[in-house]
């Protein structure tokens, strides 16, 4: 049995399969570069650009998947994870300068058709050993997704497949240039250039969507809820709020439970309702749970009412003019409604029978109530 930690082999499948991206995209890409400049087609050097912006992906996952791992410290509690999102903006608008400046160059040679490329034959066979790498590489990175349930590598062999497509406008447009269409191989090139501003455009977009805290869509929002809905404990879920950092996803979320149980056994409800939100979402770091002993949407707010320290200051002032009520043995308070609602409990020596002991509940109870902002009164003997 290994004793590597999870997240290590996490970290280490995700930085193996990716350090393979990477070197096959760094090798294809000089290929095609070098490729498109030997067998004069512009596609394939387009193409060769689009690789290389793989290898940047690549190299992103890599910071993503070791950023994941480093601990927060005291500036940032969460961790780092905003530092990737901040990167792949950059990246973003770099591929979008790319792409503007492969396509200028391209529309320059079509309206000058002395300008135009012919690329020689080879260019076929270079395109085509482009899809078959990028196709594999889709297979290898999806199956190592699958086996450790990163969403991060899903995401990074979807680019690989959608490589693929780009790969094939351009052996379309060489086999349309060597048929003797000699503009097809400037429209490839455009054609490229235009899956790369898309694909820098959606990161720039989807990093934009996390810095100002987009969270997750109305019906994952639902799943997530009803996941919980149902626990032993919670009488009312509500205000699910999420929002992404990096690869991670953040949640708080309001629980209503029994308005009388212990605060214990309000944290234990609230920590089961963190652990299934995490079983239902893998990508959930952070679960904040604020616990509710009624539905806060609906009931009068108890902030206006006085704390512990004060009421009892109050209170005191009140019991002392009944006989046998100090000193008392615990004060229990619950704040619903808008109230203050009391347990007062009392020594068995406080009384010398059962009927003083009611009398003195029916006179705490009286003089208790008589306290601004108290509720229910319940009187306990042990």
């Amino acid at each position: 049995m290994s004793d590597t930690h999870p997240s290590e082999e996490r970290y280490r499948t995700t930085r193996r399969v990716t350090l393979v991206g990477a070197a096959t995209n760094a090798t294809l890409a000089t290929a095609q570069v070098v490729g498109g400049f030997l067998t004069q087609s512009q596609a394939l050097i387009a193409d060769g650009v689009h690789t290389l912006s793989d290898l940047l992906s690549d190299f992103m996952v890599l910071f993503a998947a070791r950023k994941a791992n480093a601990p927060a410290d005291d500036n940032h509690p969460y961790g780092h994870a905003r530092i990737e999102t901040l990167a792949t903006v950059i990246v973003g608008l770099a591929l979008i300068g790319v792409a503007l400046g492969i396509a200028l160059d391209a529309f320059r040679r079509l309206q000058s058709p002395e300008d135009l490329l012919s690329p020689a034959p080879a260019a076929l066979a270079l395109a085509a050993l482009a899809i078959i790498s990028k196709e594999g590489l889709y297979h290898y990175t999806v199956r190592a997704a699958r086996r450790i349930d990163s969403s991060l590598l899903y995401a990074n062999a979807w680019h690989h497949r959608s490589d693929v497509v780009s790969s094939l406008v351009v052996l379309v447009g060489i086999g349309a240039t060597l048929a003797g269409f000699a503009f097809m191989d400037a429209v490839a090139a455009v054609l490229v250039a235009l899956l790369i501003s898309l694909m820098g455009a959606k990161l720039i977009w989807n990093s934009v969507s996390e810095l100002i805290d987009t969270g997750v869509g109305p019906e994952e929002q639902r799943q997530m809820l009803d996941s919980v809905r149902h626990l032993d404990g919670i009488h009312g879920v509500h205000e699910l709020r999420t929002r992404r950092m990096g690869s991670a996803l953040l949640a708080d979320v309001h629980i209503m439970v029994g308005p009388r149980i212990s605060v214990s056994e309000g944290h234990r409800i609230s920590e089961s309702v963190a652990k299934t939100l995490r079983q239902s979402r893998p990508e959930l770091r952070e679960v904040l749970v604020h616990v509710d002993p009624e539905d806060d949407r609906t009931h009068a707010p108890s902030s206006h009412l006085p704390c512990r320290s004060e009421l009892m200051r109050r209170l005191n002032l009140q019991w002392q003019s009944v006989p046998g009520a100090l000193p008392m043995d615990n004060v229990v308070l619950h704040y619903l409604d808008g109230r203050i609602h009391l347990e007062l409990h009392l020594s068995p020596d406080n009384f010398e029978t059962l009927e003083g002991a009611r009398a003195l509940a029916r006179q705490l109870t009286r003089v208790t109530q008589e306290v601004k902002g108290v509720g229910e009164v319940r009187v306990y003997f042990r």
